[in-house]
């Protein structure tokens, strides 16, 4: 079994051969090294490896391993779903968060910012795919809900997210990555105030170098660094 370390070193040679297969530098792709259930002992080594973005699906799980490991040792991502009732905490933990899936929540999150007179960096999450089970705004409507979410004064909106089916075929996903980027194409000449689409967060461990292919400037990759958990 490969040690931790020389599963980053070959995530970074993908990394590195994806961006110049597009004519791109490694330097473009930001990599969030995916921590869902995975030991803080474990996120230790890989932040000593050099890791230093790390992506939380949960909440209440970032809030426990950024207390052990301290807020200095990584930038934190939260990359899963935010409830309503997270938000206050998930504004204290979080330098970015990815999962803004609603005019709903994004409402939301402008009430409790505004309450604590701060801006928060946040993604746009896209349901691209069309899947009932993923998240995010529709792309039928994300230009009209983008438009929407913009006039809220304590979201600085950075870019898009997205997650592609899983599928063993990365090729079969790579329209999803394309759409996306399309998206952020249209999005960008709006010229909205707070809203930039400096960040394309797509592709995992299964598909990243086709995201990158297509643009991505951020990948989450959790089983690729830390193998399969619960």
């Amino acid at each position: 079994m490969p040690s931790l370390s020389e599963r980053v070193e070959a995530v970074r040679k993908r990394i590195e051969r994806a961006a110049e297969s597009a004519g791109r530098t490694p330097q473009d792709i930001t990599l969030v090294a995916v921590t869902k259930n995975v030991p803080v002992d474990r996120i230790r080594e890989a932040i000593e490896l050099g890791i230093s973005q790390v992506g939380e699906n949960r909440v209440q799980e970032a809030e426990q391993k950024i207390a052990a490991l301290g807020p200095c040792a990584a930038t934190w991502h939260l990359i899963g779903s935010l409830q309503t009732n997270k938000i206050n905490k998930a504004l204290r933990l979080f330098s970015l968060i990815h999962s803004i899936d609603s005019k709903r929540l994004a409402a939301a999150v402008q009430c409790r910012a505004e309450r604590e007179g701060i801006v928060v960096p946040c993604l746009i999450q896209v349901n691209v795919s069309g899947e009932e089970t993923k998240h995010g705004i529709t792309f039928e409507s994300a230009v009209s809900d983008i438009r929407e979410i913009a006039e809220h004064s304590c979201l600085e909106i950075r870019g898009l997210m997205t997650i592609a089916p899983y599928t063993s075929d990365p090729e079969s996903v790579r329209p999803i990555f394309r759409k996306l980027r399309e998206l952020a194409d249209r999005v960008s000449e709006l010229g909205l105030p707070r809203v930039s689409m400096d960040v394309l967060s797509m592709g995992m461990s299964g598909d990243f170098e086709v995201a990158i292919e297509e643009g991505a400037t951020m990948v989450r990759i959790g089983s690729a660094l830390f193998g399969q958990r619960g």
